[in-house]
């Protein structure tokens, strides 16, 4: 097979979402199924899934786009498996700045593990939202289309679980 030296319109697009999305994917996936593994697959469903849609349909709104889809793909997963695991804390991936001294990454990622811990205490809408908001960088309205929940909403439950965040990170402080 001959290289494509123009790259199709989807090519292009699935590139831009590979590019600026993938990582974001596989973690909000991961959070959700709880399994590194079959997050990638299902991100890897996502694109595949991308690269059959009209680039002039989905383009503008791409993020959104594929956070929607990412989700109803995990939440089929869940259904067909009919059960939920608890996150290894093992497979949690850190990224660490290459400037970092292995003593600050070390307790940034042990931050992330208590952060994470506490995320899972939240009631499920409040946990989802703040992933979408700070794990996928999805705005107000982006996290209202890919959940059907209204912008008034998404703002209350962040504002409600950030607020049950800090208090949790203070109680373990004292």
């Amino acid at each position: 097979m001959a290289y494509n030296k123009n790259p199709s319109d989807q090519e292009r697009l699935v590139e831009r979402a590979i590019k600026d999305f993938e990582s974001a994917l596989i973690n909000y996936a991961a959070s959700i199924i709880r399994d590194q593994e079959k997050a990638k697959d299902i991100v890897q469903e996502t694109l595949i899934k991308l690269y059959q849609q009209d680039p002039e349909k989905v383009s503008q709104s791409l993020k959104a786009w594929l956070f929607t889809v990412c989700r109803n793909r995990c939440f089929d997963v869940m259904r067909k498996e009919k059960r939920m695991t608890n996150m290894d804390e093992k497979t949690l991936d850190v990224i660490q700045d290459s400037s970092d001294d292995p003593r600050r990454a070390a307790e940034r990622a042990d931050q992330r593990v208590q952060i994470l811990s506490f995320l899972d205490r939240l009631p499920e809408n409040q946990r989802e939202v703040i992933r979408l908001k700070f794990e996928g960088d999805l705005s107000y309205k982006e996290i209202s289309d890919v959940t059907d929940l209204s912008v008034s909403n998404i703002g209350f439950l962040i504002h409600a679980g950030i607020k049950k965040l800090r208090g949790m990170l203070t109680d373990q402080t004292i």
